[in-house]
């Protein structure tokens, strides 16, 4: 069987990808420590054999991606990550992997799940280095997309609708109560949302969560009273502890005091309401490396847990 050859380099990739991450040839030559001479003529040779434009070039304002730029900025980065296992391997080091892993985070799950996949791939894999990026699901989507995270770690809220992105749950999350250390309900071990209905609500006011927590309250035929919105979890905590409203949440500390020194009770539901499944995301078809499949089993270790 004869093997085609192939009109560009690995370098070439190399240069173009962290041109794209930069953002113009100045920073990349000044990343990869070569000649910006260098990197700009890499790149034009990239574009003369693969005859597409990867770059407008502006005077003064660095470099913008065409939309072939774009797609080849996705399959840059997952060829060159599979030339380093390759190399790896050859090298007989299989067995150790090391190298960068990019792991995108839900925000509200990230102090929950972060702190112990770190410590776990100290101990057990040592030379993967973790980059995470940690937004919202929407941004989690664009990242998957782009190719700028190897796989998200999200509530499978706003995922369904993406074929293009394949989902693993790892761990689901009841939805539960918080209200103030004095709430008339506060000795109670669980209760359902139609006594909470008619008081005040303090809303995590994020893309997707929010739908889903105010679904949760409409479910008892009641509207939501929505006093006080947050993009901030613990902010959401801080409030109900002062006493002005109460809130529904899924993920839970192991302390009831907040950052402000007021403490919240939680309060389990006595309805059935469905739970957050939490997952991890990944593009679908895109075969991941061996040092991102190793941090994908441990995550599903810590959901297990």
């Amino acid at each position: 069987m004869t093997t085609q050859p192939v009109g560009f380099t690995l370098v070439q990739l190399r240069y173009f990808v962290t041109a794209a991450e930069c953002g113009s040839m100045t920073a990349a030559s000044e990343k990869l420590r070569i000649a910006q001479s260098a990197v700009s003529s890499a790149i034009t040779n990239l574009e003369h054999e693969l005859r597409v434009q990867l770059f407008i070039r502006h005077r003064a304002r660095g470099l913008t991606l065409t939309s072939a730029g774009e797609r080849l900025q996705h399959q840059a980065r997952e060829l060159l990550a599979r030339a380093r296992d390759v190399e790896a391997e050859a090298r007989g080091s299989g067995g150790s992997l090391a190298g960068p892993v990019s792991v995108g985070c839900f925000v509200t799950l990230a102090p929950y799940y972060l702190p112990a996949l770190f410590a776990a791939c100290s101990e057990q894999h040592p030379g993967i280095e973790l980059n995470v990026v940690e937004a919202e699901a929407e941004q989690l989507i664009h990242a998957l997309q782009t190719g700028k995270i190897d796989f998200a770690l999200t509530y499978d809220l706003g995922m369904a609708a993406n074929p293009e992105v394949r989902r693993e749950i790892i761990a689901q999350a009841p939805a539960y109560v918080i209200v103030p250390e004095k709430h008339r309900l506060a000795d109670r071990a669980s209760v359902e949302l139609a006594e909470l209905a008619a008081e005040p609500m303090v809303l995590l006011d994020l893309p997707y969560s929010r739908d889903y927590f105010r679904a949760l309250v409409a479910a008892t035929g009641v509207a939501p009273d929505i006093r006080y919105r947050t993009q901030s979890y613990e902010t959401v905590r801080s409030l109900v502890a002062q006493g002005l409203g109460y809130s529904v949440l899924n993920q839970r500390p192991v302390t009831s005091q907040t950052y402000a020194g007021g403490d919240v009770v939680s309060l389990e539901l006595s309805e059935d309401h469905p739970p957050l499944d939490v997952t991890i995301a990944l593009v679908d078809g895109i075969r991941q490396t061996l040092r991102a499949q190793a941090v994908v089993e441990l995550l599903r270790g810590i959901g297990r847990a």
